[in-house]
């Protein structure tokens, strides 16, 4: 799938978990599920999206997600589960030739009290079953892999 960010052409794919594909480890990001209830966050309160970073120092994956999923969403991992991987290869650009791997995981959560103390400001807890009515990234390729990744995750 095209798409353009920060001034820059990428060319962005879905892979499965058992075909991990070569590029540089970008973080992994979470479907936060607790119970019957999925936990998304937003930068500007318009759109919502999964928690997401990238790894501190020699972090493993497991440790990333937990520890992003706690800084993004004030939620602790209890259970994860890896979805597939979003490989994203800049195509046009100052950094042509990069390409970044993230990992998507299905974490089920328990929901702490909201406390933003990062660059996150929104959190919104929806029913599952209406996953795909909330779930807006800010560009049509990263919404197919957020949609792609609740299909996965058994969601909406």
């Amino acid at each position: 799938m095209p798409t353009r960010s920060g001034g820059q052409d990428w060319l962005v794919s879905w892979h499965l978990p058992d075909d991990p594909p070569a590029g540089r480890p970008h973080g992994a990001a979470g479907v936060c599920v607790a119970g019957d209830q999925l936990v998304l966050i937003s930068h500007d309160g318009v759109h919502w999206g999964f928690p997401a970073g990238r790894p501190d120092g020699d972090e493993s994956i497991g440790e990333t997600l937990r520890r992003e999923m706690w800084e993004e969403a004030c939620v602790r991992v209890v259970g994860a589960r890896m979805l597939g991987f979003a490989r994203s290869e800049c195509v046009g650009g100052h950094e042509e030739g990069l390409i970044l791997v993230r990992s998507y995981w299905r974490a089920e959560v328990e929901i702490e009290p909201w406390e933003p103390r990062f660059e996150i400001e929104h959190r919104r807890i929806v029913p599952g079953a209406q996953a795909r009515e909330h779930v807006r990234d800010p560009d049509g390729a990263a919404t197919r892999i957020s949609l792609r990744a609740l299909t996965e995750a058994a969601l909406g």
